[in-house]
């Protein structure tokens, strides 16, 4: 995949030897009290991890999959990983590092996001999912073009490789797009 430049941000796959780094990023913006620098923290209903190393090289060697890095002067600063599922593409761990949420970062990656499924893979429809107790993160997604489709999944509950929840309402929620 292309190495591409844009907006001052250097769009690249991730290699092996990211994935250290890969996992601290995702841990940095969804968990612990670093999370709350941010806006997309989970601490508030999610104790443990979002991810580890194993899950991370996972995304990265799954055939029809992309675990996208975002550079900015060198320094790794987002990641999100773009899979092909059929006649539709799917948009999972995103994470940007939390002092620079809000920055309009999230804007720039997604549409580079798309763009690349599009090309790639001739993606017509991008998927997401969300835990459905995060309105803020939902509405952020529907000011992208997002709609929610009714469809919700289970938590994986007993699962702590997902974390450790600390409510009983969680399930997740489907997010779609048309890309034409």
């Amino acid at each position: 995949m292309e190495t591409r430049t844009q907006d001052g941000l250097t769009f690249r796959t991730a290699a092996d030897a990211d994935v250290p780094e890969l996992v601290r990023l995702v841990e940095s913006a969804y968990r612990g009290d670093a999370s709350r620098a941010g806006w997309t923290t989970e601490a508030d209903f999610l104790e443990g991890q979002r991810t580890d190393e194993k899950g991370v090289r996972e995304v990265i060697e799954t055939p029809d999959s992309v675990l996208l890095v975002v550079e900015r002067e060198g320094e790794l600063v987002a990641c999100c990983q773009l899979q092909h599922r059929g006649d539709h593409a799917y948009f999972g761990m995103f994470a940007v590092r939390p002092v620079l949420q809000g920055a309009g970062l999230g804007k720039v990656i997604i549409a580079e996001a798309e763009r690349r499924v599009r090309e790639l893979w001739g993606a017509r429809e991008m998927r997401m999912t969300v835990v459905n107790v995060r309105a803020e993160l939902i509405a952020w997604y529907e000011r992208r073009g997002y709609r929610l489709t009714g469809e919700t999944s289970p938590f994986p509950y007993g699962q702590e490789r997902f974390g450790v929840p600390l409510r009983d309402d969680l399930a997740f929620v489907l997010l779609v797009k048309d890309l034409d």
